[in-house]
């Protein structure tokens, strides 16, 4: 289930949506700019969020390649820019496509931003918390942007997706159907599959929708009440 656009009209230009897509386009390409898998291994082992050593129990765990080593909890911020793959950020690239710009129109640049990054840190220890020992490496913005459609799914529940369905084509479903769906498969997933969810992050996901859900109830505009002469 692919979303391809939604028909949320927005007052502004979504300035930080983009610049976030562009940074996470542009680590990508850094990633992969030391032109072996060796390298590329060096990169995510030293930048990417591996819940053993943020909690300290496996000090053992190897940066890489690199000189200069980020504090643990850094990562959880580097993590969020870091992709596996083309297809992994060409993903997670139109899903922030198709809803960032809505909260970022809806909050403003700042709080955009801070609900951005304080959901990739929820998702983060979300999935840290059910593998601690892992030495695994994290990387995606998922964990984000699953707290963009934790938000999303309270402020346009009826906002209508269309959605590419494989051998369905093209359909259009509210919005709270289309989210509900994807929250049911990470959840379903989640209790599955063993912790490490065999690659995919689903706790991550759980965790960092949750987060964006609950921000979203104290973040969200509320229209004024009208005052009586």
């Amino acid at each position: 289930m692919i979303p391809l656009s939604d028909n949320s009209p927005n007052h502004t230009t979504p300035v930080l949506t983009y610049a976030l897509i562009v940074a996470c386009v542009a680590v990508f390409l850094l990633q992969n700019s030391g032109g072996s898998a060796e390298a590329f291994h060096a990169f995510v082992m030293t930048y990417g969020f591996v819940p053993a050593r943020f909690f300290g129990l496996d000090m053992a765990v190897p940066y890489g390649m690199y000189d200069a080593e980020p504090a643990p909890w850094l990562t959880m911020f580097t993590s969020m820019f870091m992709h596996g793959d083309i297809m992994h950020i060409a993903g997670n690239m139109l899903y922030l496509w198709v809803f960032g710009d809505n909260l970022e129109n809806h909050l403003g640049r700042v709080k955009f931003l801070a609900f951005y990054l304080a959901t990739g840190v929820a998702a983060a220890l979300a999935q840290g918390m059910v593998d601690p020992t892992s030495a695994i490496p994290m990387v995606g913005a998922s964990g984000a942007i699953s707290g963009i459609l934790g938000g999303y799914f309270l402020l346009h529940p009826k906002q209508p997706i269309s959605v590419l369905i494989p051998n369905a084509g093209i359909v259009t479903m509210p919005a709270f159907v289309m989210i509900g769906m994807w929250f049911g498969y990470q959840a379903l997933m989640g209790i599955l599959s063993d912790s490490g969810g065999g690659g995919v992050a689903f706790f991550a996901h759980i965790g960092g929708f949750v987060a964006g859900f609950i921000l979203m109830l104290f973040l969200r505009r509320r229209p004024r009440p009208q005052l009586w002469d």
